[in-house]
């Protein structure tokens, strides 16, 4: 399987959601279904890094299934909302590389 671009998962998740006449959540929606995922990213973090160990009848999860379900999610918020990712991207990348360049020290290489 070759690697995929934000740009092929953002068309494969809308090929995904077109099939179906609901289409897209509304943005609250979408917002809604993000921060669940996102607490339950944090609830598998918690067990797996932190001190509060699973209980026998929890189902397993993993750190790896939350992160593809928050980007799952948030292809679709970005579609419902014709957002490209790559250029969301890299605007910000743009941002942190401008406004932050000399925030924090840099590790020295040598040649």
């Amino acid at each position: 399987m070759s690697e995929k671009t934000l740009s092929d998962i953002q068309l494969e998740v809308d090929d995904y959601i077109s099939q179906f006449k609901e289409g897209y959540f509304s943005p609250l929606a979408l917002m809604a279904r993000m921060s669940e995922e996102v607490g339950e990213l944090a609830r598998e973090v918690n067990h797996f890094y932190g001190e509060k160990p699973k209980k026998a009848d929890e189902a397993e999860n993993s750190v790896e299934m939350e992160l593809g379900d928050i980007l799952f999610i948030l292809s679709c918020f970005a579609n419902s909302l014709n957002i490209d990712l790559t250029e969301a991207h890299n605007k910000v990348m743009h941002k942190f590389a401008t406004r932050d360049a000399n925030r924090w020290t840099k590790k020295i290489t040598e040649l």
